[in-house]
């Protein structure tokens, strides 16, 4: 697999399905655009067809798995929450065959998971989600929605690339537990902000949204390091 430059690897970006005018259209916001561009990485932008998962992810060199709204519980095992807004399942099967594929046959491939992706990530390592906040921690929910709030790395991890500071986040579900992936942050409440793979050289979920984020160590940066892993 070649590079259109040895300095600007190629980044996927997996998109939305967004109704509109009565069609489909798979688009992806902006600001993860940009933020891979800054960093110094070539924006793919990935529709989501789960046939062609593949073939999509042989033309990336690093993969970012965007936020969304809700997943489906059913394939884990568990009814979806009611008040869940679901995310179209062509997105959901396309984007658990990436985490797949990556997890079996690329493992060296660099993947940054946000909010959704971060989920998604920790459900297919066996974990698994508090599907409504709202109903099991009323009093700090509201803190995960539009609002910057303050995480803090975990102290039993050394060293610990996520530092303490702000981030901007927008969730109504969580990650009650990793599964085989390691937590590497959590906020004031205790909810799980960061998640990684010690054994591969760059595999991160985070639960917050990067691409606007204005401290540099807890946005930009991460977007740098990805790009980063993809060169080395």
């Amino acid at each position: 697999m070649t590079t259109p430059h040895p300095h600007r690897p190629r980044v996927g970006i997996t998109c939305d399905l967004i109704p509109h005018n009565n069609l489909q259209r798979s688009a992806a916001p902006t600001p993860y655009v940009h933020a891979v561009a800054r960093a110094g990485g070539v924006p793919v932008l990935l529709p989501p067809v789960p046939a062609l998962a593949r073939e999509l992810l042989d033309a990336c060199d690093a993969l970012v798995l965007t936020g969304g709204d809700d997943p489906r519980t059913e394939p884990f095992g568990v009814p979806t929450h009611p008040k869940a807004v679901p995310i179209h399942p062509d997105r959901q099967a396309f984007e658990l065959e990436l985490i797949d594929i990556l997890k079996n046959e690329r493992p060296e491939t660099p993947v940054l998971g946000v909010c959704l992706g971060m989920q998604l990530m920790a459900l297919a390592a066996g974990g698994s989600l508090d599907q409504h906040m709202p109903d099991t921690i009323p009093r700090t929910a509201k803190d995960h929605w539009e609002q910057p709030h303050q995480i803090q790395p975990e102290p039993r991890v050394e060293p610990n690339p996520i530092p303490t500071g702000e981030v901007q986040s927008k969730h109504r579900q969580r990650v009650e537990h990793p599964g085989s992936l390691r937590v590497l942050a959590r906020a004031h409440d205790g909810v799980i902000e960061a998640i990684d793979d010690p054994a591969r050289a760059f595999y991160l979920g985070v639960q917050w949204h990067p691409e606007r984020t204005p401290s540099a160590p807890l946005g930009d940066e991460l977007f740098q390091k990805l790009v980063q892993a993809a060169i080395s």
